[in-house]
């Protein structure tokens, strides 16, 4: 007996593009949906952060059934919004949206206006505060600058709580830039923190991060530069909650951070430079020849 499988023809675009990019497809006893799933997130694991946001909503024009769970779990280069209530500026993710407004952890209000809009209990909304005011300073010691954010909400599956901790950084010599080395740049951080239910003084904490890293450089010399990607790692711990949630938090952030920037400087400019002075070697650089 022959079995003909008959997909639409967005997925079979999808497929031909994994096939070009070397990705094995997904076995063909899988449903449509899923195929569809695999292949739209196969797609944008590969997509430059500076391309992902036109990317993504060509995907979910072309495939409008999945358009939640491909905006929930791709992450995007992170926007800004000021709160005109407290004059400070906060970022905008999917953690504190609620329809189309977003809540600013400074005033606890949405933007635009949101009658019914979902908010944290009044305990971790105290933390909240808390720990947007230690992040604030975090972010000025190891960024010089920047905009940070930090939510917290209820885990409706489990006894504990979820935090999300936001940092970007507009590297350009027309923003954030403090030396205005790059013409164009940002470093978009997102720490997602699942905190469990206390149990004996202590809690188990799974720290989720994402570094998305965009730069461009155009000297006169060495003419138009650009490198993008983006890196997520994952680390389990379980902690003493004696000195409390946001000193364990926040030590969790720090040292996954430090991974993260080593990773970055060992594969993204470590292997490039490696590469560039294998094309091009530096012209000061004194020849050196092996001796037989």
């Amino acid at each position: 007996m022959f079995i003909r499988f008959v997909y639409p023809a967005h997925t079979t675009r999808l497929f031909h593009f994994l096939q070009l990019s070397s990705v094995p497809v997904p076995s063909l006893f899988l449903s449509t949906a899923c195929l569809e799933m695999e292949a739209a997130l196969g797609l944008m694991r590969r997509m430059p952060p500076k391309h992902t946001e036109p990317a993504l909503s060509a995907l979910v024009s072309l495939l409008p059934a999945y358009s939640s769970d491909l905006l929930s779990q791709v992450d995007q280069p992170l926007q800004v919004l000021r709160d005109v209530d407290s004059a400070k500026e906060f970022i905008l993710c999917d953690y504190n949206r609620d329809a189309d407004s977003y809540r600013s952890p400074w005033s606890n209000k949405y933007h635009p206006p949101l009658e019914g809009g979902l908010y944290p209990s009044p305990e971790l909304r105290t933390l909240e505060i808390e720990a947007n005011e230690v992040f604030t300073v975090y972010r000025d010691q190891y960024y010089e600058g920047g905009t940070s954010s930090v939510y917290l909400w209820e885990d409706d599956d489990k006894e504990g709580f979820l935090a999300c901790f936001l940092i970007k950084k507009d590297g350009s010599k027309y923003a954030h830039g403090v030396r205005g080395y790059l013409n164009e740049g940002g470093w978009d951080a997102i720490h997602l923190i699942e905190v469990g239910m206390e149990v004996q003084g202590m809690a188990d904490y799974c720290l989720t991060s994402t570094v998305m890293l965009s730069m461009t450089t155009d000297h006169e010399n060495s003419g138009t530069f650009s490198l993008s990607g983006s890196i997520r790692r994952q680390m389990k711990s379980q902690l003493s909650v004696a000195d409390g949630h946001l000193c364990n938090m926040g030590k969790l952030i720090e040292e996954i951070e430090g991974k993260l920037r080593y990773s970055l400087d060992q594969v993204y400019f470590g292997k490039t430079k490696e590469m560039i002075w294998t094309l091009r070697p530096p012209t000061e650089l004194p020849s050196t020849r092996l001796l037989p």
